[in-house]
Formats: structure tokens, C-alpha cells, sequence
């Protein structure tokens, strides 16, 4: 057997050769791990069935885009990027790949995961661990993907990402007029929950120190009106103008900052989109230097939060189409990308920031189109649509636009499948299907003993992934064998309740119209992201925004989020067994606490709630909760565990649930020590 740093040699060697004819010009495997996932104490590497071991290879690759092809014309700046000799545009970036060591026990398919900001997340998917570089036996945990024979391949694609910790980052040119440094107005919005960072650093260097080109206000809550900070009281770190502090000590916890300034050297960050079309085209390619040469049958994606919405912005731009006219990804299973993108095609791109209701909200993260067909905008006259590009070129993907609950309170996840007035389309795409996951909320705290951390209430320890196995297995199908996926669950007429009320340009749904119980000791708002529509100026269009930020001044798109029980918990989508079985009401929303900055009107951003039940009878009447307790519920502890059964078989029917994953709910109730 060859060692892998001879392995990792010899393939070096054989793929830093230039590649004819290829949008990825050069890939240079650095090190190699053959076979991975290796016991440490033995040294002997995990099998996963007739598919056998793994190895793991790590590198980089080289690509060069066509600024005179219209696909990558669309790229915001792409024609005041540096050229090489021939014309083209060059991009580098890190690359990620776990394969069969024997290709030809794979199932010649690739999972490919789309990083969060340079992480990797497909872990809870997966069912194991290892974070950024996962190595040992122990790491490959239950092995779901590993387990059917998928290639499971990353790369880089955000500028924002930060280096270190085996992330993966991407090098993208800055742009220059002629040569000449561009510069351009830049906002930051800033919040700590510390009480002692003392510096905060700047997307893109000022272009001077000269302050009066720069403001910096303060408040301390969602609804307050801003004090502008004299400039006396804050001041760049250094000369470089890469950072700003306070004259005074550090930024104060939990209360909000904005910054505008005018700023240099924006990067071509939109030069991403076309890195990972070409990296993925590349590896379906049968090119000889294609470390899974005539195995990438099908390429299959997969997302969570921020790749979500950047994904949603890679469709809307054509970029699923490379540049020989032939479909990228085959399937897209996007989890928590809600009705938003991510920003990433414009000068001074922040691809790293995500509005919610007390956050961000003043970058260009989701301007209209938000829906797959082809839609009017009421208040603009365009029309466009997520799918347009790829419906007119025949290389649309299968998707699965997946959504937690709090994509619908933080992330206007409606938009994805209504007409902008608010109305519900009439029918899904051919290639689409919606999933709200009811009561999860986006980050998913972990299990117990559960803690609030910066919010009001316990943080929401629903776990997604059973479902996510289940669609993806799903999505697969549809994807290689044209099996119909099941039908989309999302709050439809009857299960919706409207988010059109405002107040100071914040929006909230009444208690009575959502239907939530007043629940003792929990404050209810109803305090939910709106969709506005911002003026970034007259070169907006063509990715440039001379107003930076804008003001909230503009209409606001409707959108809806799914009614409540007498628990409190949602009735739309796919309500999984903590939701239809429970112990406590679930949320996708969540109200910051005092000691974070919290008011009426602050939400806690990504987090949700789980707000207990009581145990008896006369428990909840002495805590005058209107909720039955548990033993008004299932009497006893095996009349719990056959309720959570009874559920997790029900979603197993409509293939929600794989029947691992059923045994495991089935497993978790027996365990628990509910009604014991």
C-alpha cells in the first residue's frame, strides 16, 4: 500500500498539469489521506459496507472565467477585473473531497455541500462529527452518506470567509478602473454580546481617515432612534483603515452600532458563483486530471442557512448552466434559505451578513425576485423569477426548498411560494417542492438540559436532520429516477396568518390572529421580519449601490407565517414528533432577554423557544396555564411513547421520516423520563 504522503505526491503531480479546454485550468491535490477515518488507538480505518474505506484528499483549484461569455457577464464588475494574457479572469480556491477508495464500489453520485462561510455542517445530516476536517473512526459516526457510496466534495466560493481552522476560502481579484482605485460608501452594522471587544473590524478599507466622510450612531433597541457618536469618540485602529474603535473602552453589549463610510478596493466577489459552476461541472467532466473522472454521474447539493440563500441567488443568475450549456447540480436540497439571497453579486458585497428582525437589516440580501416562476413585482413593474434562466436554457435542478419556522418569522420563507401582493401560487414548479419544518427554530440548540443563552425563553432543541435524511433520500430519487417527491407542506389558506401589520417600519402579527395562548411568565410580540423595498440608487440594477445603506422608507412585500394550536404550536407543515407529540410548545421566534439588549421589540434573532408543560393537572391550574399538562395528555409514560410512535410512523408513510430514524424517536421516548 502506498503512504499517503507518496500518494499525495504522485497525485500531485499528475493533476498540476494545465487542463486543455477546462474552465478549471489546474488543480493541485496538497495532501492526501488514504484511508481515512482511521481508529487512533489501532491505526485501522473504518469499512462502510460493500462500499469499503474512504481516503480524503485536500487542494486547490484554479479556474479562469470568460468576461466576454454572457454567462459570466452578469457578474457585477467582472469587467474591471485584472486580466491574464489570454483575456480571462483568474480565481482560485480551496477544495474538500471524501471518496471511495475504490470509486467502483461507489454509487456515482456526489454530496455536494455547499460551505457556511468556509464550515462544513453536513455533520447532523450525516450523523457524524469532526467539524472542518474529519478524520477518525470515531468522526464518521452513523456514516449516512458514506454508508450508500456518495463522493462528498466542498469548495470555496466566499469572499467573506475568514481563514484558519481548515475552512475554505476562495481568491478573488479586486477591481480597478484602469488601473485606478475604486472606492465607493460602505456600511457596517455592529453588535456584540460581550461587554469587552474593543475593536471592530471593517468589510473593506476606508479609502481615507478623514472623518467627516464617515458617521457612526448608537442605540440600544430595534425601535430606539440612533445618537450619532462625535467624532471625538471613535477612531480607526491604524493607518491601514481596516478596523474602528471607541475613544472610550469597548463597544457595549448587546447595543447596536451602524457605521457608514466610504471604502476601497472592492473585490469581485460575484466571481464565486462562477468558481463553484465550474468546480462542479469539472468533477462531472471525464478530464483526466478529475479526481472522480466517470463516477459524478449525478452531482446533488445540499445547504444550510447562508449556501441556502446563496444558492437562490446562483439560480437566479443562470449559474446552473456552465459554460458549455449544460446543467451544474442535478438536485439542490436547500435547507433554511428562506425568500432571501445573500448579496454577493454587488460592489462591496458582504456575503457573510444575514438579516432577521433585529439585524442587517440594510443590506441588499433579498430584492425582489424571491419566488421560482416568473412574477410581477407590484411596485416596480419587473418581472423575473428564480427559475427563468434555467427554465430558458433547460438546466434547471430539482429542488427542495427546505425551511425551519424561523425562516418564516426572520426570513420571509412565504415569499418563496406566493406572488409578491401576499396570494399563493397557483401551483408549485415542475422542479420545486416547499417544506416548512413546523416549531424548529434555525440554529437548532443543542439537546438537554437546555439553556436560553442570550433569549427569553429555553432555546429549541427540535432536530431537523431526521427529516432532512428523508428528503434528501427523497430528492435523490426524483433526481435518478424520476420517482414524484412528496407533495409541499406549507401554511396554505385556513393555516396562515399575515404579517401586514407595522409599526414604526416593524412588522408583527396580533395574538388573536396567529391564535397563541397566553402562556404565564412568556411575552408574546409577534415581532416579524418584513420585506421592505430599499432605493440602493440608480445602479442598483447593475450591482452598485450609491445609496449605502438605504432608509426603510419603501413598501413592504406581505408575507405569512402558519397559525398556532391551543399550545401554541404551528399546524402548517411537517410537524414532526417533539411538534404533533409534545412536551412543550415550540417556536421558531424568540424574544431577547434583558441582560442582551431585549425589549419589546427585540427578537432573538435565529433562536427559538421550547416552553415546557406542566406534569399535572394541578400543576398547570395553580400556573393558571391554559396548556393540558402531561398527564392530561398520555395518563402515562407508555401512552407518551406510543403518541410520539404513533407520529413518527405517520410521517414515515408520507416518506418524512426514514425507518431508522422512526426506531429512533421510538428509542429517544422510551429512554426519556417523561411520566415516569
Amino acid at each position: 500500500m502506498r503512504t499517503p504522503a507518496l500518494l499525495a505526491l504522485a497525485v500531485s503531480a499528475a493533476l498540476a498539469a494545465s487542463l486543455a479546454e477546462a474552465r478549471i485550468t489546474r488543480i493541485e491535490i496538497t495532501s492526501v489521506e488514504s484511508p481515512t477515518f482511521k481508529d487512533p488507538a489501532t491505526g485501522i480505518a473504518r469499512t462502510f459496507g460493500a462500499v469499503g474505506a474512504y481516503e480524503k484528499l485536500r487542494g486547490t483549484a484554479y479556474g479562469e472565467v470568460d468576461p466576454a461569455d454572457p454567462r459570466n457577464a452578469v457578474i457585477t464588475d467582472m469587467e474591471l477585473a485584472p486580466r491574464l494574457p489570454n483575456g480571462k479572469v483568474r480565481y482560485s480556491m480551496d477544495i474538500y473531497i471524501l471518496r471511495p477508495v475504490d470509486l467502483a464500489k461507489g454509487n456515482h453520485k456526489v454530496f455536494f455541500e455547499v460551505n457556511n462561510r468556509g464550515n462544513k455542517l453536513f455533520g447532523d445530516l450525516n450523523g457524524s462529527s469532526g467539524g472542518n476536517n474529519p478524520t477518525t473512526a470515531a468522526h464518521a459516526g452513523d456514516a449516512f452518506l458514506m454508508k450508500q457510496g456518495y463522493s462528498i466534495a466542498w469548495s470555496g466560493w466566499d469572499t467573506s470567509a475568514p481563514a484558519g481552522g481548515d475552512r475554505l476560502t476562495i481568491t478573488v481579484p479586486v477591481a480597478t478602473n484602469g488601473g485606478a482605485t475604486i472606492t465607493g460608501p460602505s456600511y457596517e452594522y455592529i453588535v456584540f454580546d460581550s461587554a469587552t471587544t474593543m475593536s471592530s473590524a471593517l468589510a473593506y478599507p476606508a479609502a481615507s481617515l478623514d472623518k467627516p466622510h464617515a458617521r457612526l450612531t448608537f442605540k440600544q433597541h430595534l425601535r430606539d432612534t440612533p445618537v450619532e457618536i462625535p467624532a471625538s469618540g471613535w477612531d480607526y485602529t491604524s493607518s491601514a483603515g481596516t478596523a474602528i474603535k471607541l475613544t472610550s473602552g469597548a463597544f457595549q453589549q448587546s447595543a447596536i452600532y451602524e457605521f457608514t463610510y466610504i471604502a476601497k478596493d472592492p473585490l469581485v466577489a460575484g466571481l464565486g458563483l462562477a468558481a463553484t459552476r465550474d468546480f462542479v461541472s469539472f468533477l462531472k467532466s471525464n478530464d483526466a486530471a478529475n479526481p472522480l473522472r466517470g463516477h459524478a454521474h449525478y452531482v446533488e447539493a445540499f445547504t444550510i442557512s447562508q449556501p441556502a440563500r446563496y444558492l437562490n441567488d446562483f439560480n437566479t443568475l443562470g449559474f446552473n448552466e456552465d459554460e458549455d450549456g449544460r446543467r451544474v447540480f442535478d438536485g439542490i436540497l436547500n435547507w433554511l434559505g428562506g425568500g432571501s439571497g445573500v448579496g454577493i453579486n454587488y460592489r462591496f458585497a458582504q456575503n457573510g451578513r444575514t438579516e432577521r428582525n433585529r439585524q442587517n437589516h440594510r443590506y441588499p440580501e433579498a430584492p425582489f425576485p424571491f419566488a421560482w416562476p416568473a412574477l410581477t413585482d407590484p411596485f416596480t413593474g419587473k418581472t423575473a423569477g428564480r427559475g427563468v434562466r434555467c427554465n430558458a436554457t433547460g438546466t434547471c435542478p430539482k429542488v427542495m426548498e427546505s425551511n425551519s419556522a424561523n425562516e418564516y418569522w426572520v426570513k420571509t420563507g412565504s415569499l418563496l411560494h406566493s406572488f409578491p401582493t401576499g396570494k399563493d401560487l397557483p401551483r408549485d414548479p415542475e422542479n420545486v417542492r416547499f417544506y416548512l419544518l413546523s416549531g424548529v427554530e434555525h440554529t437548532v440548540a443543542g439537546s438537554p438540559p437546555r439553556s436560553a443563552g442570550s433569549c427569553q425563553q429555553f432555546r429549541n432543541s427540535t432536530n431537523p436532520s431526521p427529516v432532512l435524511r428523508a428528503i434528501f433520500t427523497a430528492l435523490d430519487e426524483w433526481v435518478t429516477a424520476d420517482v414524484q417527491p412528496p407533495k409541499s407542506e406549507v401554511p396554505g389558506p385556513g393555516m396562515r396568518a399575515f404579517s401586514i401589520r407595522l409599526s414604526d417600519g416593524v412588522g408583527y402579527v396580533p395574538q388573536g390572529e396567529l391564535g397563541w395562548p397566553s402562556i404565564p411568565g412568556v411575552t408574546y410580540s409577534g415581532l416579524i421580519t418584513v420585506r421592505h423595498l430599499f432605493n440602493f440608487g440608480p445602479r442598483f440594477d447593475d450591482g452598485i449601490m450609491d445609496i449605502n445603506p438605504p432608509d426603510f422608507s419603501g413598501p413592504v412585500y406581505p408575507s405569512y407565517v402558519s397559525k398556532v394550536d391551543a399550545d401554541g404550536n404551528e399546524v402548517a407543515g411537517i410537524r414532526l414528533p417533539d411538534v404533533a407529540a409534545p412536551i412543550a410548545t415550540t417556536t421558531g421566534w424568540g424574544l431577547r432577554a434583558a441582560g442582551f439588549g431585549g425589549g419589546p421589540w427585540d427578537g432573538c434573532e435565529s433562536s427559538g423557544q421550547w416552553i415546557p408543560f406542566h406534569t399535572t393537572k394541578a400543576e398547570r391550574l395553580a400556573a393558571n396555564d391554559p396548556r393540558p399538562s402531561l398527564e392530561e395528555r398520555y395518563k402515562d409514560h407508555d401512552g407518551y411513547v406510543k403518541a410520539v410512535a404513533k407520529e413518527a410512523r405517520k410521517l414515515e408513510q408520507r416518506r418524512m421520516l426514514l425507518p431508522a430514524d422512526v426506531q429512533r424517536y421510538i428509542d429517544a421516548a422510551e429512554a426519556s423520563d417523561v411520566l415516569r
